[in-house]
This record gives C-alpha cells, sequence and structure tokens, in this order.
C-alpha cells in the first residue's frame, strides 16, 4: 500500500519512573516500540521514528533489529509537544499515518482501517467509562469537530466519553501545510498535533472518526499499564499456538515469548516459561520448566528443567532439576539433578544424577564431547575439554579430567578406610 508511516517515540516517559527510555521496556520479550514497527511494516515501506529523549540508544536498538527505517529527531527545546515533534518530517507517499511509539498492542487490520475512504483525516476514537488522561473529541454529524486535551477542557467538556486514541491517517500534502502552522498557545505551551483537527475543520475539510478498540490503543504510560499490556499481549500468543495444535495445561500460568516457534503436537504443562527465539517440536515440557533460546525436537524436559540459549535437544529426555546450556543432546537421557554445559553428547548416552561438566576454568569456556552409549554415572566432573568415545562407562563418583578410549571404564576412587569404634571414641559410650 502506498502509505507513510510516522511513529512518535521522543518523550521521556517519565511515569515509568525508569532510567530506561519508555518505548524500549518489553513486552513479551519485545520491546514496546518494535511491536508498533513491526505492525507498520506490514502495510508500508516508508517508514519514520521520531526520537529525542535518548535518542541515541533508541537509534541503536532499532538499527540491530530493522533495516531502512528513517530518523527524525525533534528539536523538543524549541517545539515542544506531539505537533512540535513532525516538525521538519517529510513523508514519501499521499497518506502519512501517525502512530505512538508506546502503542504495542495494535494490528495490522487495525492501521488498515485508519487508511480506508477518502477523507482529509481519519482519527482513531475510542469510548471509554473513564475518560480521564485523554483529550476529548467533540462529534457531530458523524464528523470530529474539535479535539480538547484535557487540561484545557471545561466541566462540561469533561464529561464527554469518546477520547482522541492518538492515530491519525492525514493526507499528506495537508500534513505538510498544517504542521508549520501549529503554535503553542495553550496552557503548556507545548504544540499540539491534534490542532491539524482544528485547522481542517475550519477549512471545511472531512475529518472521519474512526472507532477503535481500546485494547489496541491504548497507551503505556506507566509500569502498571505495562503489566497489562503483556497479559493482553500473552492472551494472544497463547490463542494463536492453541489454535495451531499447541496444548496448554493452565494457560494463564504459561509465559511465551512473541518471538517463539511450535511445530507439531506441543504440551505445555502450568508454570512453564518459554523465552527468546525458542522453538519447539513434537515436544513435552513439563511443569515449571524454563526455555530460554533453545531447540527442542522430539523431546520432553522437565518437571523444573532449564534450557539455557544455545541448547539443542533431539530425541531426548531431560528431567526435574536439570540445567543444559549451549549443547547439543540426541537422544540422549539425564534424568535429575545435572549441569550439561558447553558439551556435545550422541545418541544412546545416560547422564546420571549429580553429573557436572565443569566447563569453566576461571578465564575460558571449554567443550565436553561425549560418544554414543555412554554411562556416566551418578555424582562424576567431567573437566574440560574432555572427550569420551563411544561404548564408555564412567564410574559413579569419578572425577574425569583425561579423555577416555571407546569400550574403556573410567573409574577414580580413593581406597575406603574404615577405623573400627570411632564412633564411640569421637562420642564416648551413653
Amino acid at each position: 500500500m502506498s502509505i507513510s508511516v510516522v511513529i512518535l517515540a521522543a518523550g521521556k516517559g517519565s511515569r515509568m519512573k525508569s532510567t530506561t527510555p519508555k518505548v524500549l521496556h518489553e513486552i513479551s520479550g519485545k520491546a514496546m516500540l518494535f511491536h508498533a514497527i513491526d505492525a507498520a511494516q506490514k502495510i508500508s515501506d516508508d517508514i519514520t521514528i521520531i526520537l529525542y529523549h535518548q535518542a541515541t540508544r533508541v537509534q541503536e536498538h532499532i538499527e540491530q533489529e530493522y533495516k531502512n527505517i528513517n530518523f527524525h529527531i525533534q528539536e523538543a527545546e524549541k517545539f515542544p509537544g506531539t505537533g512540535g515533534a513532525m516538525k521538519g518530517v517529510k513523508t514519501k507517499y499521499k497518506k502519512t499515518l501517525i502512530l505512538n511509539g508506546d502503542m504495542p498492542l495494535i494490528t495490522q487490520e487495525s492501521l488498515l482501517a485508519l487508511t480506508k475512504g477518502d477523507a482529509d483525516i481519519n482519527m482513531s476514537v475510542i469510548k471509554l467509562l473513564n475518560p480521564s488522561g485523554y483529550g476529548r473529541v467533540i462529534i457531530a454529524n458523524q464528523k470530529v469537530q474539535e479535539i480538547v486535551e484535557e487540561k484545557d477542557c471545561n466541566q462540561t467538556q469533561k464529561d464527554i466519553k469518546t477520547v482522541n486514541a492518538g492515530i491519525y491517517c492525514v493526507n499528506s500534502n495537508l500534513l505538510n501545510r498544517y504542521i508549520p502552522k501549529i503554535g503553542n498557545n495553550n496552557a503548556q505551551k507545548e504544540y499540539y498535533l491534534t490542532d491539524i483537527i482544528k485547522m481542517a475543520v475550519d477549512e471545511n475539510l472531512t475529518v472521519t472518526p474512526i472507532y477503535v478498540e481500546e485494547t489496541e490503543f491504548k497507551g503505556v504510560n506507566s509500569k502498571l499499564d505495562l503489566s497489562i499490556a503483556e497479559e493482553i499481549m500473552q492472551q494472544r500468543i497463547k490463542e494463536k499456538w492453541m489454535n495451531q495444535g499447541v496444548s496448554m495445561r493452565l494457560p494463564t500460568t504459561i509465559y511465551i515469548d512473541i518471538r517463539a516457534n511450535f511445530k507439531g503436537e506441543c504440551i505445555l504443562e502450568n508454570g512453564v516459561t518459554i523465552l527468546g527465539k525458542s522453538y519447539l517440536e513434537n515436544s513435552h515440557i513439563k511443569t515449571h520448566s524454563v526455555i530460554e533460546d533453545a531447540t527442542i525436537i522430539n523431546s520432553d524436559v522437565g518437571p523444573i528443567g532449564r534450557l539455557r540459549p544455545l541448547a539443542h535437544i533431539t530425541d531426548t529426555h531431560i528431567g526435574n532439576f536439570v540445567e543444559v546450556k549451549k549443547s547439543t543432546l540426541n537422544g540422549v537421557k539425564a534424568g535429575h539433578l545435572a549441569y550439561i554445559g558447553d558439551a556435545s553428547i550422541e545418541r544412546g548416552s545416560n547422564i546420571g544424577a549429580g553429573v557436572i561438566t565443569c566447563n569453566y576454568d576461571g578465564k575460558k569456556k571449554y567443550q565436553t564431547t561425549i560418544g554414543k552409549n555412554v554411562f556416566v554415572g551418578s555424582d562424576t566432573q567431567l573437566i574440560a575439554p574432555l572427550t569420551i568415545e563411544d561404548d564408555v562407562i564412567i564410574a559413579a563418583g569419578t572425577t574425569l579430567a583425561k579423555n577416555v578410549k571407546q569400550g574403556e571404564l573410567a573409574i577414580s576412587r580413593p581406597p575406603l578406610k574404615r577405623i573400627s569404634n570411632f564412633f564411640y571414641k569421637f562420642f564416648g559410650k551413653s
């Protein structure tokens, strides 16, 4: 579609009470601004983001994830406010859709609805039971007559329930003509983008109200708003995957990152957390397990298992209190109480309880390689770098610091020492 998009992301977000720029606070694994960018990219190839507060930091984050984004730095000291943010902005197409970077719940469908029709301006409006904090929209004959910012409302205007949702689709030529005319003759001495509505009405141009859902267009201004948006986003994510065949037990207790992907018939039990770009295929994640940037295929994890980044398991059982990090396991059993880090383990091998790959010497990480059909007994320490070939048994309680050849038994136990009647010598006879 031939439409330009401008995203306003210049504000300080002081109500977030955080040193992190408001638009970089995450919702379901992604900065709230990025959710808006994702929606915008589905309808436009001309996207401009307005920055000011911590502009360099925000721009760097954006450029790590996206290409072909235009940036404009607001002269906030000279031109504060949303209208000031638009001064000097040039767009490519005949229509310009203006979004807010703190609206992470907007969808492609809602944005497209705002671009339809031949009105000079389409503006989003919401009917709220409690309109406090929003500019009020005066509507007559299905056309917008005026927007009054709450700070400038009289009592009658404050009683109006229809509020400005803050998104506009404007004829670009009209926008270019109006933006330089916006003044700051108001209580806050700010340049309000909403003034373009009055200008259009004064010229008898058409401003059409587009009624939208509060859940999509309500801005995130505080940590409380952030938590509410997170709940809505999580509901969307889980509904999507359940409709595609993922089973979830008590889904309200489950957290799924928006970047995660599922294939086939997967089961998530209560309390499961799926983080990052995890990929699950035909797998079962049991109660209170945490999966982070991991790949799990035809496997089960937990309860209370943890797969950290770059863990890749196939046809594998990971039991309770087992942690796997940056390791590839193919056809392996690790039933309980083990740490597997920087390792490669092949089919048929068994990792006993209390096994630890000692992969870090305080300066560097080292690799452990375990072949096929290896039995690693309980309470074994595998000191990397280490290679264990196929068909090996590592006896329980072994500390292994040397490579083991195919078919060998490795055992390191000091001889048992027993001292007769030591108990009575130490504590005395009762």
